[in-house]
C-alpha cells in the first residue's frame, strides 16, 4: 500500500485532523490582493489547487498587520474587512471541490516587508513608491544597499504578537482547521533566530535560549487561542558559516513540541544574501529527517520534491510524514492525480472530472466512483 496515499492523523487539542493522504499543497505567494484584501484571483487560485488531489490546501503566507506584508500586493487577515473576503473568498472555492483540509500562513515580513514585486525587481520600496517603515529584531539591512529597518521595541513585540493571536482567532471562526506559523525564510520570527540578523542585546537577543525566546512566545499565545491543528515553518538552515543550523533548529523543534507544536514543515534559506544553498532534488529532507528524529514530531517535507516516487521513498524511509509540493502543483495542477495513479491509489475529486482520465489511469478514483455518471 502506498504510504503516500495512507491517512494521517494531525493532532490537536480538538482532537485532531484525519488527512486522507500525505500531499500538502505548500503556501506560495502570489501577489495578488488588494489592500490585503482575496478576490477573484485567489477564488481561481484555490479552487484549483483544492481539486488537485492534495489532502491539504496551506493559504499563502498572510499578514497578521499591514506593516507585515511582503509586498503591497499581499494578502492579510489583520481586521474583520480582511477577514471578511478571505472567508468568502474560501467557502466559496471550497464548494467547488471535495472535502480537502484548510491551513493557513500567518505571517510577518520583518525586515523583508515593504518590497516591490518579485517581477519588479522585490527591492525595497520608497515611500513615494508606496513603501513603509519596517520592523526587526536589529536595526540591520538584509542588503547594505538597502535602509537598515527599525529595531523592535519590547512593546511593538507585544502587539505583533497579539496580532498573530488575533489572526489566528479569525481563522478559526471562517473554518480553517489549521494554522501555520510562519517562521521561515528571513522573516520576521527567522530573523529573531537567526544570529546573522539579531543582534540584541537584551533578554531576546544573544544566546540560543534569548533567541528562541520569542518565537516561543508567539506560538505560546497562538496554542492558547487556536484549538485547531497547529504548526510552524521553519528554516532549518540558513546556509551562512555561523548562522542558524539544523542542529539549533533540532533543539528549538523539541522545544515546540513542549509548547504545543503539532507540525513542523522544513524548509531553509532566506535570512541573508550570502547564503550557499546546495540545491538538488530533495535538498531539504536530511533537515526533516534530523528535525523528526530529535524532536519525535510529525514533519513536512518540502523542495524540489517532483515526482510520486521520489515522495513515496521519502515517507517508506521514515524522513519525514508529510509531502509539500508548490510550483510541481502551479506546473501540472492535478499532480495528486498522476501521483495516484502512478502507485496505484486513489483521490477524491470533483465529479465533473471524472471522465477526463486517460485509459491507463481511471483507477486513480476506484472502480464504483468511475461507473458513477
Amino acid at each position: 500500500m502506498s504510504k503516500l496515499f495512507s491517512p494521517l492523523l494531525l493532532p490537536s487539542p480538538r482532537g485532531g485532523l484525519t488527512l486522507a493522504n500525505r500531499i500538502v499543497v505548500a503556501p506560495m505567494c502570489t501577489y495578488s490582493a488588494q489592500d490585503g484584501v482575496a478576490g477573484d484571483w485567489h477564488l481561481m487560485h484555490w479552487g484549483n489547487l483544492l481539486n488537485s488531489g492534495a489532502a491539504m490546501l496551506t493559504i499563502e503566507a498572510t499578514a497578521v498587520l499591514p506593516e507585515g506584508r511582503i509586498t503591497p500586493n499581499c494578502i492579510g487577515l489583520w481586521d474583520e474587512r480582511t477577514a471578511a473576503a478571505l472567508a468568502d473568498t474560501l467557502q466559496r472555492a471550497r464548494q467547488l471541490a471535495p472535502p480537502v483540509a484548510a491551513c493557513i500562513q500567518l505571517a510577518h515580513a520583518g525586515r523583508k516587508a515593504s518590497s516591490a514585486l518579485p517581477w519588479q525587481g522585490g527591492q525595497l520600496l520608497k515611500p513615494e513608491q508606496g513603501g513603509w517603515e519596517t520592523f526587526a529584531p536589529s536595526a540591520l539591512a538584509y542588503l547594505p544597499s538597502e535602509p537598515a529597518p527599525t529595531a523592535l521595541t519590547v512593546e511593538k513585540m507585544g502587539q505583533i504578537r497579539d496580532a498573530f493571536v488575533a489572526a489566528a482567532r479569525r481563522a478559526e471562526r471562517m473554518g480553517v482547521e489549521a494554522v501555520e506559523i510562519h517562521n521561515a525564510h528571513g522573516y520576521l520570527l527567522h530573523e529573531f533566530l537567526s544570529p546573522l540578523a539579531n543582534q540584541r542585546c537584551d533578554d531576546y537577543g544573544g544566546s540560543f535560549e534569548n533567541r528562541i525566546r520569542y518565537p516561543l512566545e508567539v506560538f505560546a499565545a497562538v496554542r492558547q487561542a487556536f484549538d485547531g491543528v497547529l504548526g510552524l515553518r521553519l528554516s532549518a538552515s540558513d546556509w551562512v558559516e555561523g548562522g542558524w543550523d539544523v542542529t539549533q533548529s533540532a533543539e528549538f523543534s523539541k522545544r515546540l513540541k513542549a509548547a504545543g507544536c503539532d507540525f513542523i514543515h522544513v524548509s531553509s534559506g532566506g535570512v541573508s544574501a550570502a547564503q550557499k544553498i546546495a540545491v538538488g532534488a530533495g535538498y531539504q529532507v536530511p533537515f526533516a529527517r534530523q528535525i523528526r528524529q530529535a524532536s519525535g514530531m510529525l514533519t513536512t517535507a518540502v523542495g524540489l520534491i517532483t515526482d510520486a516516487q521520489q515522495a513515496e521513498a521519502i515517507l517508506q524511509a521514515g524522513d519525514a510524514d508529510l509531502i509539500a509540493l508548490a510550483r510541481a502543483f502551479l506546473y501540472k495542477p492535478r499532480w495528486g492525480w498522476e501521483a495516484a495513479a502512478a502507485l496505484g491509489a486513489e483521490v477524491s475529486a470533483n465529479p465533473v472530472y471524472w471522465r477526463c482520465l486517460p485509459r491507463e489511469a481511471q483507477a486513480v478514483f476506484g472502480p464504483v466512483k468511475i461507473g458513477m455518471r
